[in-house]
């Protein structure tokens, strides 16, 4: 396996580019925005920058990085010569089966079919293809380039051979892959998003404010990180989207989520992609609070 495409150059698309191109891999790093495929080549030149300062690599190693990535607006040219694609497209279901229609047409019938979903169904998105069996999900965790997890997903129909050629090639990586079977939000969204979800309604129903929580669940559960403030850097429409696929999937009410989760996404507090979502990320206010006009 020495070609692999991937689509999508956002947060998560990038970084998995990112993360084969130093590996050694020829990466096809695909997205039709061409702003956001320039945007994502930075982010990884930076990346690399960060890595030389803190003396984690060489010089020569971001310039061989980036020689292993070549851009690409067309899926079709970008995905013909591929033998893994990694799909890391917006957490959006639609969007990712019409992709995977298209893969279907246009890879080899060898190449595999990978998604990095955090909870749409495996199953689901290999149905729209004939070769069920070469579909898999790849869950990696951001930041990329430094978590070590990837959940490897086995479809319903996922061979064997594929999954197990995932878990060795993840571990070529330097990641450290975990197989889990294809049920909604998988095992870490299954877990992590009914904690953050259940964060907001603490927050919605008044019993502490944004620094409080997260202050407890700092230095209570020694997280290193509050769940409001983790939920800023995933993208509180991603945390929505999860949860409306998990709220779906199970039909559980302890999934739905919270009416000022979907209040503040209506309202475009994304969070740190947005410049505000429970703290303000603009540059004069970094990690303040949001104001109260939410919990109204």
């Amino acid at each position: 396996m020495k070609q692999v495409a991937v689509i999508g150059a956002g947060t998560m698309g990038n970084g998995i580019a990112h993360t084969f191109a130093q590996a050694g891999f020829k990466v096809q790093l695909i997205d039709i925005n061409e702003i956001l495929l320039k945007n994502g080549l930075d982010n990884i030149a930076k990346n690399l920058d960060r890595m030389i300062s803190k003396e984690k690599i060489l010089e020569v190693d971001k310039l061989n990085t980036l020689a292993n990535i070549k851009p690409f607006t067309d899926l079709k040219l970008g995905v013909t010569n591929a033998d893994l694609v990694v799909e890391a497209a917006t957490e959006n279901s639609d969007l990712k089966l019409n992709i995977f229609k298209q893969l279907d047409e246009f890879c080899s019938n060898e190449a595999i079919l990978a998604t990095n979903t955090s909870s749409i169904s495996i199953t689901q998105i290999a149905g729209v293809t004939s070769r069920p069996d070469k579909v898999i999900g790849m869950h990696f965790m951001n930041p990329v380039p430094i978590m070590q997890l990837v959940e490897v997903i086995r479809g319903y129909s996922t061979s064997n051979h594929v999954t197990n050629t995932i878990m060795e090639l993840s571990k070529t990586l330097g990641k450290i892959p975990v197989e889990v079977n294809d049920y909604p939000g998988f095992v870490a969204n299954r877990i992590l998003m009914p904690m953050l979800n259940e964060s907001i309604e603490t927050l919605y129903n008044g019993v502490a404010g944004v620094e409080e929580i997260d202050t407890v669940m700092k230095l209570g559960m020694a997280h290193p990180m509050g769940p409001l403030q983790l939920a800023d850097f995933i993208g509180l429409d991603v945390c929505l989207s999860i949860l409306k696929v998990m709220y779906d999937g199970f039909k559980n009410p302890k999934y739905a989520p919270c009416p000022l989760l979907i209040n503040m996404v209506r309202a475009g507090k994304l969070g740190v992609k947005s410049g505000e979502g429970f703290y303000d990320y603009s540059e004069s206010k970094k990690a303040e609070k949001v104001s109260s006009q939410f919990l109204k």
